[in-house]
This record gives structure tokens, sequence and C-alpha cells, in this order.
């Protein structure tokens, strides 16, 4: 029998509100717990329990705030069977007690008024020197980004069980660890930061292009993303690496609107109404990248991402752009990280600098790597290059190849789209 569609309405809420408020529920009760792995038990126990009560009793006014009060309950039963243990547990308990009484009108107030500070804590911790660097983007993204194993997995273009055992390992470490529930000390936050930065720059792209699911974006994703990294840049501003994340961050935020259609279909770049961009936050990604000269860090990874991006915004229509210079900083970026991903996006800026034909031995390099070997955006991009050359027929099956790839049911229809427009 078919779920009645009430209960399809209601299953589709929870799973928006634990995507949002997932990593907030998380940090508050890393805060209460002191473990990681146990902060996160008790929220997936609290998101159970609302699957369980909200297709009964509704949806409540304020869901973030049901999920945290439910959980940090149950903390508080879990820690008062454990007081008999150790000592320590008494003292835990009786903490926790005291902030279960205190169930005023302040409540909701108090728990917004920590948000921010604990999930950046949060963040720091999962970010722990003693965790290999992969273990420290992997579990935050787990934690912070309200990601899937799989759409991790994805991001890493790794295997979804070493990530999902690579989780595990971060958390127990932690654990064992007893790292403490705050921002570490300012001499201590660099050797984090290229962590960190990763995780939001990770958990941006997720929100910008989303690897599974019906929707084409989770703006959600985006602003927490924006949200953490503006905190970062008021904490850290001495560090240019910092504001070219902000700034790549900023720019690409202000496409949003523009990225889809009125039926939610996606709408790529060259195709995008510009008038719809926000100015807004272009203005600030600009004010971000000219700290970063100013900070002597063009040449950073972010930097020279958001550099690309600024050549995007600069652009009132699509024929403006300065494509040489995007190709140029490819290249450099192509020298710094070694990335076969970045050099598919060069390959796609000497096509429109150059033409497809300067551009497709490029991407035939990429074909036998094995980093894209699951990577949809190859045979997408190749497709599109055959297509401008009129090999219809190849372009149509590289098309049909990149959908079976992706994971996100928008992004597929386009794709199939974009084949049937290669008649055999």
């Amino acid at each position: 029998m078919s779920p009645h569609p009430h209960q399809v309405d209601i299953a589709r809420t929870i799973d928006a509100v634990w995507r949002m408020e997932s990593a907030r529920v998380i940090a508050t009760l890393t805060r209460i717990v002191r473990d990681v792995g146990l902060a996160e038990e008790l929220a997936q126990d609290a998101l159970v329990a609302a699957l369980e009560k909200w297709p009964v009793d509704g949806v409540p006014d304020n869901p973030g705030a049901w999920l945290t009060t439910t959980a940090r309950n149950r903390a508080i039963d879990r820690l008062r069977h454990l007081r008999l243990r150790e000592e320590k547990h008494v003292q835990v308990a009786w903490e926790l007690e005291q902030l279960q009484e205190d169930v005023s009108a302040r409540e909701e107030q108090l728990l917004d008024d920590t948000v921010g500070d604990d999930v950046l804590r949060l963040m720091f911790i999962a970010c722990h020197p003693v965790l290999p660097q992969e273990s420290r983007v992997a579990l935050t993204l787990r934690l912070l980004g309200g990601l899937e194993t799989g759409e991790i997995a994805r991001a890493f273009l790794a295997n979804e069980t070493a990530i999902a055992q690579r989780i595990v390992r971060a958390k127990r470490t932690l654990a064992e660890a007893k790292v403490p529930f705050e921002i570490p000390r300012r001499e201590e936050l660099p050797e984090r930061l290229s962590a960190v930065l990763g995780v939001v720059y990770l958990v941006f792209n997720e929100g910008y292009a989303a690897s599974s699911g019906d929707d084409w974006m989770r703006p959600a994703l985006c602003e927490e993303a924006l949200r953490l990294g503006r905190v970062l840049a008021g904490l850290m501003p001495d560090e240019p690496e910092v504001h070219g994340l902000v700034a790549l961050m900023e720019i690409q935020a202000s496409r949003l609107h523009a990225r889809s259609g009125p039926d939610g279909e996606p709408v790529l770049l060259m195709e995008q109404d510009r008038s719809r961009w926000d100015r807004l936050l272009i203005g600030r990604g600009l004010d971000a990248l000219e700290q970063v000269r100013r900070l002597g860090g063009e040449s950073g990874f972010y930097a020279l991402q958001a550099a690309i991006a600024a050549c995007h915004a600069r652009a009132v229509v699509p024929e403006d752009t300065d494509w040489a210079r995007i190709v140029g900083l490819y290249d450099a970026l192509a020298r710094l990280t070694g990335s076969p991903v970045v050099e598919l996006n060069r390959a796609v800026a000497v096509s429109m600098a150059q033409g497809p034909a300067a551009a497709l031995p490029l991407v035939d390099a990429l074909l036998d790597e094995p980093k894209l070997a699951s990577y949809h955006l190859l045979p997408s991009v190749r497709g599109d290059l055959l297509f401008r050359l009129g090999r219809l027929e190849e372009a149509r099956a590289e098309f049909e190849r990149a959908a079976t790839m992706t994971g996100n049911a928008r992004e597929r229809g386009l794709l199939l789209a974009r084949a049937g427009r290669c008649p055999i």
C-alpha cells in the first residue's frame, strides 16, 4: 500500500528540517555530553522521535529547538543511567538537570544564542590534529554538512565503504583523546585551518550543486557555509585564504536565484539571466578578493577560484567574459593542485577561448584518469564539445552516459534533454 500523501509531506519536511538543523543539534549536544559520537547518536534518536510524533502531532513551530530539547532530554536519561559507574557523571547529570529545568520563555533565545559558537567549536573539534587530514574533512562534512556517507564519497571521488570506516574511526579517536569542546587558542588555529576551509568549501559545493536527490541546489547549505566563512574571516582577519574562500562563496551565491527556472529545472551559467544575479553579494565577494590582494594571497587555492568567479561576475553579458584570463587562472590552479577536476574545468575554459577543437584533446587525455572514473561531468563536458563540433551521435552517447552516473534527478533530466537534442 502506498503511503498517504500527508505522510509523504511530513517525511519530506522532517528530511528538510534535519538537513538544516542537524549540525546545530549535534553541536549543542557535543557541548553537553563532550562526545561527538554520542552527540550524533542522540541527535539520531531525536530524529526517530520526530518521525514517530510529527505525523501525529504536527510539525512544531520551532522544529530545530524541538529536536535539540528532545535530544538533550535523552542525554540526561543516558547520563542518569551511567552516574553510578563513574562519579563524574553525577555532576554532569546534575548540570543537565539544571538545564532541563530552564524551560522558560527564554529557552528558544538561549538556543539561538549558542548556535553559532557551538557549530564553530564542533568544526574545530572535528578538524583536530589528532585526526588525519582526510578524516577531519569527512567527519566534519558528516556532522556539519548534513551530508550522507554516499554524498561525502562522491565529493571525495572515493569508495563509500572506505569513507564510512574513516568516519567511524575518527569519532572513536576523538572520544579516546578526550578532545575538549572549545575553539583552539589563536596559535593553534593555523594548523587546523586547511581542513576547516576544506569542509566549508565542500559544504558550499554540495549546496550549490547537490550530488543527489530531487533538487538541483540546497540553498540552506550555501547559507550555512557562507555564515561559517564570514565567522572565520572575523576570527582570522589576516589569513588570505579565508577571505579567498569567502570571496568565492559570495560570488557563487550571487547566482543562486538564476540557476534554476520556474519549475526548478537547471539553468547553466551561459544561459542565466544575469539581471537576477545578486549585486550585493557580488560586491561583497569583490571586496573580499581585494582583501586577499592586500594580504598578498592571490596565488592561493581559494583565491584563484574566486578570481575565476569574479571574471564571470564582471561580465554583464556572457560575450564579455574574459576567457583568456580564466584559462590563465586555471593554469595557475592546475600547477598548484595537480587536480584532474581542475584540468577538466580548464579544458572548458579553453573551449570558450579557443574553440571546442582545441579543448577536446585535453578532455580525451583525462579519460583514463582513475579519479574521474565515476565523475559524471567528464562525459558531460565531452558531450558538449562533441555537440559543438557537430558530432551528434557521439555527443548523445556521452550525455546518456553522464545521465547514468549522476545521483541528482534534476541534473539527470538536463543531461537526457541534451541527449534528446542530438538526433541519431
